[in-house]
């Protein structure tokens, strides 16, 4: 069960917001007035927007997982500094429910996740549904604790729980046909306020997708939970994809269906405007956004007088791991 209680704001229309680019909402500017939208300008921190502790009540279960190994070297685990709890559960992006950075916290809470079911179909054997509850005891559920990189240059450190989507690949078998897998989001009218908005630029279904090499990586998570607890609505309950290398929009949130793809399938940012957001997504400091510089990233939480900017780092540091599944390829093209 969720509770979430938060304060009301007043809306924003989604036409005035540049989507995918927006630091701080005019939503936010106005409701917290001159100064609070000085620091958002200025690359202020979740702490500094989100509710305070007492409007943000909320109740989750707690998950049952192997601990990650707190080692250097395992590309599993980063010594950074965890983002803290209230403010990745405050300070979002989920477009169903909003443009705004706290409306998913704000509305997320009327989203039903229990049942959730996952249609899987495509190059398969045989098409499947699968219920979320039988997933997390089929597959044992680990931790992962993950750089978050968001393309508008913020970024987090998140403990994620789950399993390797490698795992669930493996158990639905794929034909040696499917070179891609896809992933559509949940819609649901009544419980997304953002999917009933007359001023959405997405087509919804919210959809994103990965090369079959991409999927099968290690680092590649589907997670079902965060900081121990399970998902939040506005993280993407009841399951949502995490591929740490690649900008924050591959990882899509409450997923309900699965598709093995010949072809390279659509997704939605890349369909939206396609020079702005590639296929790929790969994070790469030399390769800007048509409208930002990605040479830099605002490590939340910050302040005005701390904005807590780093350098990013290529393949939002996981080089290491990734790069050679882009042998050959002009990442400058193929961005």
């Amino acid at each position: 069960m969720f509770l979430i209680k938060t304060k009301k704001r007043t809306d924003i229309r989604s036409h005035e917001i540049t989507p995918e680019g927006v630091y701080a909402s005019r939503r936010q500017f106005m409701m917290a007035g001159i100064a609070a939208a000085t620091t958002a300008m200025l690359g202020c921190a979740p702490e500094e927007s989100a509710a305070d502790d007492d409007d943000l009540k909320v109740s989750v279960d707690s998950l049952s997982y192997s601990p990650v190994r707190r080692e250097t070297g395992n590309a599993f685990y980063t010594e950074e500094a965890l983002t803290p709890y209230r403010d990745a559960i405050s300070y979002n992006n989920f477009y169903e429910f909003g443009t705004g950075k706290t409306d998913p916290a704000e509305y997320a809470h009327k989203l039903t996740t229990k049942p959730w079911t996952i249609e899987c179909t495509g190059e398969l054997e045989n098409d499947v549904t699968l219920d979320i509850a039988d997933l997390i005891k089929r597959f044992p559920l680990e931790e992962r604790i993950y750089r978050l990189r968001c393309v508008e240059a913020w970024s987090m450190v998140i403990p994620w729980v789950g399993f390797p989507l490698a795992s669930l690949i493996k158990y639905l078998q794929p034909t040696s046909n499917a070179k891609y897998v896809s992933f559509k989001t949940a819609v649901k009218k009544s419980e997304m306020r953002g999917v009933r908005s007359f001023y959405s630029t997405i087509d919804w279904p919210y959809r994103e997708a990965l090369r079959m090499d991409e999927a099968l990586h290690p680092l590649t998570f589907l997670a079902v939970g965060m900081y121990g607890n399970e998902l939040y609505p506005q993280n993407g309950a009841p399951i949502r994809l995490v591929v740490p290398w690649k900008y924050g929009f591959k990882s899509i949130k409450s997923i309900v269906k699965i598709q093995f793809n010949r072809l390279q399938p659509d997704t939605s940012w890349n369909m939206i405007a396609p020079d702005e957001y590639g296929f790929y997504a790969n994070v790469n400091p030399e390769v800007s956004h048509p409208r930002w510089s990605q040479a830099k990233e605002r490590r939340l939480p910050g302040s005005l007088f701390n904005v807590n900017r780093i350098d990013t780092l290529p393949f939002n540091g996981y080089g290491d791991e990734v790069a050679s599944l882009y042998t050959g390829m002009d990442l400058r093209k193929y961005y």
